[in-house]
């Protein structure tokens, strides 16, 4: 009886946040999501190898960059990483951007050294590794974490290579790259199931935000929502923000003009969330999370974490969310842009949340958010790609 062999996976994961000492101290899910992910493909028998600037703590080989000549210069300036990051960023990005480069060509030529059966390049770095991927001997395949156009760089860059094999985030995301991309599927995120449990007698006595505090997404709607609703309300609702701010950042105003002026006994700022103890608490007894914003997310994971611990959301139909809620039974989506008021819409929509049924939010977590689910689905599209190139 022969075995089938297992698939020999290179994940590049070249952002210079995927290292322990960096990513920690940062908000940064696709860099959770690839430790993630190799831990899942390993357990679905995947021979899975993560390329990172850093060392990493997962559970599956880890090859990293010669980080010998960056730690000397931050040893000569007397910095941290993230020390670097915050003081002098062009430097810091210049020092990553020649880190992220060698990690691409080890990738590539251990896969012509007969290492790997394909190569998955999973995080935004991906630029670097574009018109390199025709010198690879075998497959590789590119996941992208922003809007294609997010950037001058990306929105420059990635139609030249759209004949590449793309995964999408979302088809929301798809919007952001030409029509005929070579779109090989699409994966939605996924999180281990016992990561974020429901809580069992959920207080559900506020409402919650939980992001970064930045102007597009749209927490100043959060706010003037809950504000609207409670002058009708029969009984209160107190709104919950939790996330990071930027204040006295790059001459960010955000925080100091339209959110702290405004926080009040209907309006909490409970600051940033730090763990996983801490977020189900957080998720778990609120009424619902508010994702009101107007970005065009390509994916949006406080949304399924919400789901997990069997919170209903109401979002704005902008990005994935309409991909992610299903409207009148997991929460709402309000479309935004049919609507003369944002937080009147959202208001009106508060009241509607006692129609969602307990456990449906969970289940429908279960059935289509969950990692091994997502691990299964990369397999696929692996095994898709490896068969084609060797035809």
């Amino acid at each position: 009886m022969t075995t089938t062999p297992k698939i020999r996976v290179g994940l590049v994961v070249p952002h210079i946040f995927i290292h322990r000492d960096i990513l920690s101290g940062v908000i940064f899910s696709p860099g959770t999501l690839a430790v993630d992910l190799c831990n899942e493909l390993q357990q679905q028998d995947v021979d899975v190898t993560l390329f990172a600037p850093g060392p990493v703590n997962v559970e599956v080989p880890v090859i990293t960059a010669d980080l010998s000549l960056f730690k000397s210069e931050l040893t000569g300036r007397g910095d941290t990483y993230l020390e670097l990051l915050k003081k002098h960023p062009f430097t810091f990005i210049s020092l990553a951007r020649q880190v992220q480069a060698e990690l691409i060509a080890k990738a590539y030529n251990l896969a012509n050294e007969g290492w790997f059966d394909i190569i998955h390049i999973y995080t935004n770095e991906e630029d670097i590794a574009l018109p390199f991927a025709s010198l690879s001997k075998k497959p590789v395949v590119f996941t992208h974490h922003d809007p294609f156009n997010f950037l001058v760089k990306y929105k420059n860059t990635f139609p030249k290579y759209k004949h590449l094999p793309w995964i999408s985030l979302s088809l929301s995301q798809r919007r952001t790259m030409p029509e005929d991309t070579n779109w090989i599927g699409n994966v939605y995120h996924g999180l281990r199931p016992d990561s974020l449990l429901p809580i069992s007698r959920p207080t559900r006595d506020y409402i919650a935000y939980l992001g970064r505090i930045i102007e597009p997404k749209g927490v100043h709607y959060a706010i003037q929502a809950v504000k609207q609703y409670n002058k009708t309300a029969r009984i209160p609702i107190k709104l919950k923000i939790a996330g990071k701010h930027y204040s006295g950042h790059q001459k960010d105003t955000y925080w100091q003009t339209q959110i702290e002026p405004e926080l009040d006994e209907a309006v909490e700022y409970i600051g940033h969330i730090d763990t996983i103890a801490d977020k189900r608490a957080f998720l778990g007894n609120a009424k619902a999370l508010l994702v009101p914003s107007t970005f065009d997310e390509p994916f949006g994971m406080v949304t399924i974490e919400a789901l997990a611990c069997d919170t209903p959301v109401i979002g704005l139909s902008a990005g994935a969310t309409p991909e992610i809620i299903t409207n009148n039974k997991t929460g709402f989506v309000i479309k935004h842009n049919e609507v003369s008021s944002i937080p009147g819409a959202i208001a009106n929509t508060i009241n509607q949340l006692d129609t969602i049924k307990e456990g449906v939010c969970r289940e429908e977590f279960e059935e289509r958010f969950t990692l091994e689910r997502m691990a299964k689905e990369h397999i696929a599209l692996y095994s898709q790609e490896i068969v084609k190139t060797s035809l």
